[in-house]
Order: structure tokens, then C-alpha cells, then sequence
């Protein structure tokens, strides 16, 4: 089957199998911040925007984008590297495997709420899987970069 969509911003057209995943169509264009970490739906490491919302890529057959906009990491350069330096000032990044996939959620989360509680960002968060760290260091991560936007006076 053909579909057609949005890598990025980037228009792609391919034939496809039905049964093909998202994360797999992605990864083979070259979006290698796409992670596989679990193969369940559990860890969050495939999260890319669909339309701008966070879906796990590993449970999405591609068909089910055709004509919408995906954003993965690489699309999101410079909020990640914005965001990114926070968590690894804390020394939150550890082995760094898990970080695209929280860095996209919690862009997610900043979009849709600029001034979360801490209850707020671990409800959010809850889904991504950090093998290394007990998710202290991403929350202070998180925190400073809020009130780093706060003082800034600007929103996420």
C-alpha cells in the first residue's frame, strides 16, 4: 500500500506493508533518535509526535499516519538541546539511551502545561523507563528548566 506523510517536514511517499510499524518506517529514514527499548508499549522510548501529540511508535502501524505530520527528535533540535543541557546538568542522562523519548514527552508536557506541579510531571513521565536513575535527577532537570523559562519570562 502507498501512503504518504511528513517526516520532520519533509513530504515522503513509499509503498509500504501493511503490517509495518511506525518506529520501523522512521528508524529506515534515518530518525535513529526512535528507540526500540521494549517492544510492549511500555518504555517509551518510541515516543514521536503524531500531529503534534506523543504516540509510541512501536504499537502504530505506519498506515495509520498516512497524510499526517510526524516529528520525531531530529525535527525538534533546538528545543531539545534547550531543554537536554537541564537533565544533564543534573546528571540525569546516565547512559542517555532513554533520553530522546522523555525529551519528547516532556516537551509534550511543557506545550500543553507550561507550570505542571511536580505530581503533574511524574503523572506525565510516568511511561518512560529509565533503567539507570530514580528519576530524581530528570525532575530536577525538569524543575530547572521551568523556572529557567519562568524567569526568562518566556513559556516552553
Amino acid at each position: 500500500m502507498q501512503i504518504k506523510l511528513w517526516i520532520n517536514g519533509k513530504m515522503v511517499t513509499e509503498d509500504v506493508a501493511a503490517d509495518m510499524l511506525l518506529i520501523d518506517f522512521l528508524r529506515a529514514h534515518g530518525c535513529y533518535s526512535v528507540k526500540r527499548g521494549c517492544e510492549t508499549a511500555n518504555c517509551g522510548l518510541c515516543t514521536v509526535f503524531v500531529e503534534d501529540k506523543p504516540v509510541l511508535s512501536c504499537s502504530m502501524l505506519v498506515a495509520r499516519v498516512d497524510g499526517k505530520k510526524i516529528t520525531t527528535l531530529e525535527g525538534l533540535q533546538e528545543e531539545a538541546e534547550d531543554f537536554g543541557a537541564f537533565i544533564a546538568d543534573q546528571g540525569a542522562e546516565q547512559c542517555g539511551f532513554c533520553n530522546p523519548g522523555l525529551i519528547m514527552n516532556a516537551i509534550a508536557m511543557f506545550r500543553e502545561n507550561p507550570d505542571p506541579t511536580d505530581e503533574e510531571i511524574i503523572q506525565y513521565l510516568s511511561g518512560n523507563l529509565c533503567r539507570c536513575s530514580g528519576y530524581e535527577g530528570q525532575l530536577r532537570g525538569i524543575k530547572a528548566y521551568l523556572n529557567f523559562k519562568k524567569e526568562k519570562g518566556g513559556v516552553c
